[in-house]
């Protein structure tokens, strides 16, 4: 007996696009301009993050405030926002990245997304000023360019006892390879979680906080 046969044909997504995991989102297509420096986090690689943070907070992203520095494609503010999250602040400096964003919020109905079109440290330290503590902050500079060293210590100053940090990195930060500014830097740090997908380092942090800081954190 004849039967017919299709060919199956898998269809994949171009690199250039990423896809929300999880939330209200899940499955949506995010497209990714073309930068210099611009590298969204992959699909499998927030997936696992985000598996990461769901532990870490109790699975409750509704109470949640969110800081997504460099946010480039915004993969990882939207996927935030997607789960929940009541606010989330993304950074991006650079014009056609920024209006990217724009264009996402405004498809998304994203209210809860707030854009700050400008440089990451300049916007941490009105956070700071403003002691608008943050729950989870989302840290993926460019590779290459001392970032960590400048950003860590203004992220610190708007985490509390209980805040999350994601950080990718190009080496890993158990091993800040060679740099004794950085290792000292990281003291003040523990990492919780790390794992490495290709050429890219990505890691939970928490803060070193002393007994009667974090006294002081909860009061």
């Amino acid at each position: 007996m004849k039967t017919n046969s299709k060919k199956i044909t898998t269809i994949k997504r171009p690199s250039h696009q990423v896809r929300i995991i999880g939330g209200q989102w899940k499955r949506t297509i995010l497209s990714v301009i073309e930068a210099e420096g611009l590298r969204p986090t992959p699909d499998r690689v927030r997936e696992t993050v985000f598996n990461w943070l769901n532990h870490l907070l109790d699975n409750a992203w509704n109470n949640k405030t969110c800081l997504d520095l460099f946010a480039g494609s915004g993969a990882l503010g939207f996927e935030a926002a997607s789960r929940g999250a009541s606010q989330v602040y993304m950074v991006e400096s650079h014009t056609p990245a920024f209006r990217q964003l724009e264009q996402i919020k405004e498809k998304l109905q994203a209210s809860q997304c707030n854009l700050i079109r400008g440089d990451a440290a300049k916007a941490l330290q009105v956070f700071a000023d403003k002691q608008q503590a943050m729950d989870v902050v989302f840290l993926d500079p460019p590779f290459g360019q001392d970032w960590l060293a400048r950003i860590l210590p203004l992220c610190s100053q708007v985490m509390h006892a209980r805040s999350v940090l994601y950080v990718e990195a190009e080496f890993s930060l158990a091993e800040p390879q060679n740099d004794e500014n950085l290792a000292k830097i990281l003291s003040e740090w523990k990492i919780v979680r790390a794992d490495k997908a290709g050429s890219v380092f990505f890691h939970i942090l928490q803060r070193n906080i002393l007994p009667h800081e974090a006294h002081e954190n909860q009061a």
